[in-house]
């Protein structure tokens, strides 16, 4: 993921631990925290599932419908009561409870991309656990949003305990070389600290770090869908249990408005092209199926259904469950 500029106007949200941050956003008053859980349970068959919030980060809406009219642009959020100057995008990270292990995917934020990160913790604590209880980690692809918790405060590891996976395409380009980023319309001293927060956050895991191809089951119930294009090693996840699947779309789409129900691109996607392609092979099958779907950056918890239209598609938010 990444959170960029909107031109002229625009406001770089800051990208980096707390003394690299550019700009911030205000971040919410305690009053609007107070009450609200930043936790959701439901089943996948026989696999108990949580939706858990690392926060949220966000930036100006043309970074995420990155070849839209402006002016279209603008009517259609104003349309949806969004902000026009500003989209918030929010960290949905996935628990799941299976064969004895406690599995998460992906481990969000932190402090890497400005200040309302890092809330996963917390949301663990509210549901019983540490992050000593977690086993197993799998990340879709190494941005910073998606890797950032891996390391601790003191510069150790966040999970003690657990074995971290990622896409072997992504380590090679962002961790084993230095990648090439100039793809990401922003300014060099952003993709300078893009680059690092990588590097920093995958640090304290790197000797015992775990590669899987993209198409691999990597654990009982979970299987990984190939979707570069954002990265070079982009997964989906697709959550199995007996008939009962959830399909997790990782960075194929930042908010349903401008990348389900409008066909815009992304402009963080490394390789527009592909991305698109993986976007429309990915969001047919869910279609097809009638999956239910996860998005990590979708208004929490995230959830719904992907429906197929005449001139492309329609996200459909699902119930919430008491």
């Amino acid at each position: 993921m990444l959170t960029a500029l909107a031109g002229a106007s625009g406001t770089l949200i800051g990208l980096g631990r707390p003394n690299t941050v550019l700009a911030q956003a205000p971040a919410p008053s305690t009053a609007a925290l107070i009450g609200n859980a930043g936790h959701y349970r439901f089943q996948v068959g026989d696999i108990a599932v949580t939706v858990l919030s690392d926060g949220l980060i966000g930036g100006p809406p043309t970074v995420y419908a990155g070849d839209a009219n402006e002016a279209e642009l603008e009517e259609v959020l104003r349309r949806a009561f969004l902000p026009t100057d500003h989209m918030t995008l929010n960290l949905n990270t996935l628990l799941l409870e299976v064969g004895g292990r406690r599995v998460l995917l992906e481990a969000g934020a932190g402090g890497t991309m400005g200040p309302n990160g890092g809330r996963l913790f917390d949301n663990l604590a509210a549901v019983g656990l540490s992050a000593d209880d977690i086993d197993t980690i799998v990340i879709s692809h190494t941005h910073p949003d998606h890797v950032g918790n891996l390391r601790a405060a003191d510069g150790g590891r966040a999970f003690p305990r657990a074995t971290v996976m990622v896409p072997r395409a992504d380590w090679a380009f962002f961790v084993e070389n230095d990648p090439d980023l100039s793809y990401m319309p922003v300014p060099e001293e952003f993709r300078r600290r893009f680059a690092a927060n990588i590097k920093e956050s995958v640090e304290p895991v790197a000797n015992g770090i775990e590669f899987y191809e993209a198409g691999d089951e990597v654990l009982s119930g979970l299987t990984t869908i190939a979707a570069a294009g954002h990265t070079p090693g982009m997964a989906a996840f697709l959550v199995h249990s007996g008939d009962d699947q959830l399909l997790l779309t990782a960075d194929l789409a930042y908010h349903p408005v401008v990348n389900i129900d409008r066909p815009w691109r992304p402009g963080p996607d490394r390789d527009q092209d592909a991305a698109a392609s993986a976007r429309r092979r990915i969001f047919d099958r869910a279609a097809a199926d009638r999956t239910l779907v996860l998005g990590f950056h979708y208004p929490f918890p995230g959830l719904g259904r992907i429906l197929r239209t005449d001139t492309g598609y329609a996200w459909v938010p699902a119930g919430w469950q008491f």
